[in-house]
């Protein structure tokens, strides 16, 4: 019982971690964390599931059509899970989830998709660790630091990549939908091949080491040009509201600024300042937004736009 309870600690721990960290990091709108956690028990329970019902199937599907493959040796269909089937069929179980929760409306872009992506892998490589732990017969301690700092992360940052593209198209035309989605599926396919072929290969895990350090940091790199440019896009929209006379001019000089928001004397200590920042960047956002949302989604965005003024109006007990 004891070597089930390390293990699920083991793997759970760090998981919760990273994902309150991933969260933590949006810091323009941040999502709601019980919709964080949603996508990380799919991650957890829903991909997994997927994945170990189809994987067989898949691979008697795959070795059926290809036999042998000379580069992978005797060990040819275990191999062959982990290097063809795995990449495929996974980012495929956790991304189908992530594809379909991109309709709800908190779902805002590419921040949105790069958490709730991260989120879902996170959840996958949480239980993916478990059942490895429990199963180790040798080097526990080894096998958990490995895979902690570097196999869980690979799950989070190749779907985190998928959530980038779908959280890029959701506001722009179908034919860039069908163009982005699939590419973002490819590429985290692709990431997924580079990882498990340099572990599974004699003399390439250095380089897949390597690799999966660099993707985190680029992946980290491109999560902070995307909430700066989301800053940048709550800055326009919200000086447009202080030229109509929305806001005030002068809380211009700290709702688009994360931690000058945090400074006290700039909006009445009796007001509700949390829900007054809240429904600024929103409408900030909604605003953009509404530029590249369909015709039948138009009308709920443009209502959405006047009650957030209207909020704001009564915040500011201008009506």
């Amino acid at each position: 019982m004891s070597g089930i309870l390390i293990s699920l600690l083991a793997a759970a721990i760090p998981m919760l971690i990273y994902l309150s960290v991933i969260w933590l990091m949006d810091k323009n709108e941040r999502e709601p964390f019980g919709l964080v956690l949603l996508n990380f028990f799919w991650g957890a329970f829903g991909a997994i599931f997927l994945t170990l019902l189809f994987n067989p199937l898949l691979k008697s599907a795959l070795d059926f059509i290809i036999p042998d493959i000379s580069i992978l040796e005797s060990k040819s269909s275990d191999l062959t899970g982990a290097i063809i089937i795995a990449p495929i069929l996974e980012e495929f179980t956790k991304g189908i989830f992530l594809f379909f929760f991109s309709f709800n409306k908190k779902f805002d872009g590419v921040v949105d998709g790069l958490v709730y992506g991260a989120a879902i892998g996170l959840g996958f490589g949480m239980t993916e660790n478990f059942l490895y732990f429990i199963s180790a017969k040798q080097q526990l301690f080894l096998l958990i630091v490995i895979r902690t700092l570097f196999s869980a992360l690979l799950h989070a940052t190749s779907q985190a990549t998928l959530g980038i593209f779908i959280g890029y198209s959701k506001f722009k035309p179908l034919p860039m939908k069908i163009i982005l989605i699939p590419l973002g599926y490819i590429l985290a396919v692709l990431i997924h091949f580079i990882w498990n072929f340099s572990v599974s290969l004699t003399g390439y895990t250095l380089i897949g080491f390597t690799f999966m350090f660099l993707y985190i940091i680029t992946t980290i790199i491109i999560f902070q040009i995307a909430i700066k440019l989301e800053a940048q896009i709550i800055n326009k929209g919200l000086i447009e509201e202080a030229q109509n006379g929305i806001i005030p001019y002068e809380h211009l000089r700290y709702l688009p600024f994360v931690f000058l928001r945090k400074r006290s004397g700039w909006f009445p200590d009796e007001k509700n300042r949390k829900e007054y920042i809240k429904s600024t960047v929103l409408l900030a956002l909604r605003k953009s937004q509404l530029k590249g949302v369909s015709d039948k989604k138009r009308d709920s965005y443009l209502n959405e736009i006047i009650y957030l003024r209207t909020k704001i109006a009564i915040l500011l007990n201008k009506t």
